[in-house]
């Protein structure tokens, strides 16, 4: 069943074109093939034509055919080609947007880390002196406890 299918599609196909009429240019005049009549503007010339100029018009058609075919195929392997490279530049894109995501992030963690440590030395350097009370004290834990959470999430994204 579907060998009968693909033999009668086929067929139709090759009746489809040989019944559509195609124009061709020999020797400066144009001739209209439909099968294997001949026409010049709607009239039948086939039979003033010798065989071998009915050989070489319908040569020239073949090669209509097969230039058009190839130009057809070529315009297809073009769009293909840029259609990947519109892929791969938008690969690459990605890459780079999320290069610099990573960077952005690498770069907060990294001032978060130092805001802390900073913030660590200065609390302690107070504490050494004496000038926190027990108010000040729980303060700046809460602060230190907040930078060291924020430094830490940061390090989970990276």
């Amino acid at each position: 069943m579907k060998k009968l299918k693909v033999i009668i599609t086929t067929i139709l196909l090759f009746a489809f074109v040989i019944v559509q009429a195609q124009k061709v240019e020999y020797n400066g005049k144009n001739y209209m093939v439909k099968g294997t009549t001949i026409f010049i503007d709607k009239v039948d010339v086939t039979n003033t034509l010798s065989q071998e100029e009915q050989t070489n018009i319908k040569n020239r058609l073949s090669e209509q055919i097969v230039a058009k075919n190839k130009l057809n195929t070529a315009t297809k392997a073009q769009r293909k080609a840029e259609k990947k490279q519109r892929k791969a530049e938008k690969k690459q894109k990605n890459a780079e947007k999320e290069l610099k995501a990573k960077e952005r992030v690498q770069k907060k963690y990294s001032d978060a880390q130092k805001k802390y440590k900073k913030e660590l030395k200065r609390s302690e350097k107070l504490r050494g002196k004496g000038k926190l009370s027990p108010e000040d004290e729980t303060k700046w834990q809460k602060k230190l406890e907040s930078l060291k959470k924020k430094s830490e999430k940061l390090k989970s994204k990276l």
